[in-house]
């Protein structure tokens, strides 16, 4: 059974569980380190131009955290000078920091794979209108969070009329050959909208590509179905309606071994707008540092410290590993 709700939301806490998750690792053998760092995965800010009810950077419009120019300078200096193989771009809305194209230019300069988590509504602000062309010039992976191939689905979880502007923004990358052309990859998140667990990631992919074609026109890559984190936004939601200890219970219930290799944190950094690192972008949120011993900002990145480190770890990890497993890349488990 997991612990009592606390008596004051704090979007910067974890749900609590009745074991801790590295005491779960441990009685299946496991401890969690790093295999490497492939991936930098970066939040260049949290203003964006949606407040999305399960957002677990807890971004909106509102928010003013942006990463200056000399903090993208830091991570351009990681990625050449460590040949880091692919550059994780994510906000907030990561174009609307002024130094985002900039940012994207010169990581492909320096050789490396682009993925932009693009929110796709963000494409009809001023000034935005040419991003299909932008990515395009990039060769820029396209990743973009739609609920449900309906509506009313999609609009409950990220706002009136969202869903909408979400179609014509993939009829527009669709038109300069994402989704179609092999370089130019299009990939869509589908996050669960209630507290339960995400469906088999093939089989939802399957209805999606389907649904999406039939019904709009549309195409894109691949589904990624990730599980949403007891963490931000999310939990204040999981407390107001009473979900907590059971979504809790379900998400350690489900802890599947197969998918500890396969987690995120194992080959990636995440690094803050002020550019401080995180094992990853949830810990990030929840300001779960690396351990001490560590390089603790991306201008003290040391790669031979940080390829074998210790991950730091919260029960919001038991989101990574329940079912078939969650990461910024989809299910890691069959």
């Amino acid at each position: 059974m997991t612990t009592v709700n606390l008596p004051v939301i704090n979007s910067n806490l974890s749900a609590r569980s009745s074991i801790g998750f590295d005491e779960k690792l441990a009685q299946n053998g496991f401890e969690l380190k790093a295999a490497g760092v492939d991936t930098l995965q970066v939040n260049v800010g949290k203003l964006c131009n949606q407040a999305c009810k399960h957002c677990h950077v807890d971004a909106s419009p509102k928010r003013t955290e942006i990463m200056p120019r000399e903090i993208v300078e830091d991570c351009l200096n990681v990625l050449r000078r460590y040949k880091i193989t692919t550059l994780d771009i994510t906000g907030g809305a990561p174009e609307l920091n002024p130094n985002f194209r900039y940012f994207v230019r010169e990581a492909r300069n320096a050789g490396a794979k682009v993925i932009v988590r693009h929110n796709l509504t963000v494409m009809f602000e001023a000034e935005q209108e040419d991003l299909p062309e932008f990515f395009t010039e990039n060769e820029a992976e396209v990743v973009s969070s739609l609920p449900y191939f309906l509506g009313a689905q999609t609009d409950a979880q990220r706002g009136a009329g969202v869903f909408d502007k979400s179609i014509e923004a993939l009829k527009r990358l669709n038109a300069v050959g994402y989704g179609i052309d092999e370089k130019l990859i299009l990939n869509l998140v589908y996050n669960p909208v209630g507290a339960f667990l995400p469906p088999a990631q093939k089989a939802i992919e399957k209805d999606f590509k389907r649904e999406l074609k039939v019904r709009y026109d549309v195409v894109f890559n691949n589904l990624f179905t990730i599980t949403n984190m007891p963490i931000a936004r999310y939990l204040e939601w999981l407390r107001r309606s009473k979900n907590e200890h059971v979504y809790m219970q379900k998400l350690v219930n489900a802890f599947n071994p197969a998918t500890v290799d396969g987690l995120m944190c194992r080959s990636l950094i995440s690094v803050d707008w002020r550019g401080n690192l995180y094992d990853c972008d949830f810990n990030q949120m929840l300001d779960l540092t690396l351990e001490s011993h560590l390089p603790q900002t991306i201008a003290d990145f040391d790669f031979a410290k940080l390829a074998n480190r210790r991950i730091v770890t919260d029960a919001h990890c038991f989101g990574c590993t329940a079912g078939a497993g969650s990461s910024c890349g989809g299910a890691v488990a069959d």
